[in-house]
């Protein structure tokens, strides 16, 4: 069986192999990967991967190049197609032909598309003729994502542009309508798809809500292979020192943790919160003042008016190493999002068995489970988004940014007052997560989809 794989991002291990810098995104992806090729003698599994390239790996005059990549003992083809990641909103119908050169040179029997957050999905399904053979995985879901953007920002904020968001065209509107634009592709894609791989009922919810008639797969996700041999201890790590995977855009929700900080500051005096990814907030030289967006203006004034400063750093770009490291060194794990659907970096905590706190929103309840793994407190509903609505959405949702923070406050100081309980929490969450990201677990169940798929378009 030949299988094509369509990733939004070089996976990690083909950049180290290709000498070529690598993403810190999507790195589960190589966890899933490994597992199939180490055992291709089992499952009979042709494996070749497409992504966008950077330029450097194309020939002159080429727009899609290949590069054979020897890992765990064999051989995997690597198509690189060009892409502007840069602009996802903005469909290029030239990805379709680029798209069409690489299954002419593979001529897969089953297409796997990770995610739909990118044009290149909906190019492959138009092109793919075959789409019972087709099958999408659900990452995240950027027309949900949209009615969840602003999340609970001051209207102020969000009418306000800075020269960066000007120039680039990229203010907090902008950036809400771009989602509303890859929305629009998404949907398409999945309309087209006849088979879909989802890990929770909102994504379930929604995938059936846009195709009816598609087949709907259960799969969890397997996760990078740094966290499965460590598990954290409370010895090891800096009291009251709080993890924020990523807070560089609203939807992250750094600003709730933000507004929640003094409260939590007025019961545990030492607290930390140290945030990865990339930081917007840089304001000391005339080229970080040039660069700081409305959201990133907002934050720096959240510090300020709360009297945060030395309460927070902003770490930067980290690879899984790091991260695991940075995990291991806090006292609790937030995601403090306003929509997710299963978020990786929630399950990256649980599976090291660290303390954590979540909002209650999209997926996350089919992977957390609150007052057994940690604490769930409830997060943001909008009343544009039909799951919401199930959930008890009101009409004029967006002023609950004072009201969330304060769940989120009495969530993280409830979580820490009880050692006993914390325990508690990080050995379920820990046993929760093994079963849920079960490399073995999820090989057995892609095969099995594989085949089924492959069955069923052969009746």
């Amino acid at each position: 069986m030949k299988v094509l794989w369509l990733c939004n991002v070089m996976m990690p291990m083909i950049a180290e192999k290709l000498d070529l810098e690598a993403s810190n995104k999507e790195g589960w992806i190589s966890g899933l990967a490994a597992v199939l090729l180490k055992k291709r003698r089992e499952n009979g599994i042709e494996l070749a991967v497409a992504f966008p390239a950077p330029e450097k790996m194309f020939p002159e005059g080429h727009d899609v190049c290949m590069r054979p990549v020897t890992l765990h003992g064999g051989s995997m083809k690597c198509y690189g197609f060009r892409e502007d990641t840069r602009n996802p909103e903005h469909y290029d119908p030239g990805l379709e032909e680029r798209l069409r050169k690489i299954l002419e040179s593979f001529r897969p029997d089953i297409v796997h598309c990770f995610g739909t957050e990118y044009p290149h999905t909906l190019a492959m399904c138009r092109v793919f003729p075959q789409k019972s053979r087709l099958l999408i995985g659900i990452q995240g879901l950027c027309a949900v994502y949209a009615n969840a953007y602003f999340a609970d920002l001051p209207e102020k904020v969000i009418r306000s542009a800075t020269l960066r968001d000007r120039l680039r065209k990229d203010s907090l509107r902008q950036q809400q309508q771009k989602f509303v634009r890859r929305g629009e592709m998404e949907k398409e894609a999945v309309g087209l798809a006849k088979n879909v791989t989802g890990r929770t009922e909102w994504d379930r919810f929604y995938t059936r809500e846009w195709n009816p008639e598609v087949n709907y797969y259960n799969m969890n996700e397997t996760l990078r292979q740094d966290f499965y041999d460590t598990v954290w201890d409370r010895k090891n790590c800096t009291p009251h020192s709080i993890f924020l995977s990523q807070g560089d855009y609203p939807i992250k929700g750094f600003h709730y943790m933000l507004k929640a900080l003094p409260a939590i500051a007025a019961r545990y005096p030492d607290v930390h919160v140290s945030v990865a990814g990339n930081s917007i907030m840089g304001y000391d030289t005339l080229k970080q003042k040039l660069k700081i967006s409305a959201y990133g203006k907002y934050l720096r004034r959240l510090v300020k008016k709360n009297g945060l400063e030395g309460r927070v750093t902003l770490l930067g770009s980290l690879n899984s190493v790091q991260m695991k490291e940075q995990y291991l060194k806090s006292h609790l794990f937030v995601c403090c999002s306003s929509i997710e659907n299963s978020p990786n970096s929630l399950g990256e905590a649980m599976l090291l068995g660290m303390p954590c706190v979540s909002a209650d929103v999209g997926g996350i309840t089919s992977i957390f489970t609150g007052g057994e793994d940690g604490i769930l407190y409830e997060g943001f509903r909008s009343p544009l988004n039909s799951f919401d609505k199930i959930s008890g959405a009101q009409q004029g949702g967006w002023s609950q940014l004072e009201v969330i923070a304060g769940r989120l406050a009495e969530a993280v100081t409830e979580i820490w007052a009880d050692e006993e309980r914390l325990k508690q929490y990080c050995a379920s969450a820990r046993k929760h997560a093994e079963k849920n990201h079960s490399r073995e677990r999820n090989y057995a169940k892609m095969t099995e989809i594989y085949r089924e798929i492959l069955s069923k378009s052969q009746e």
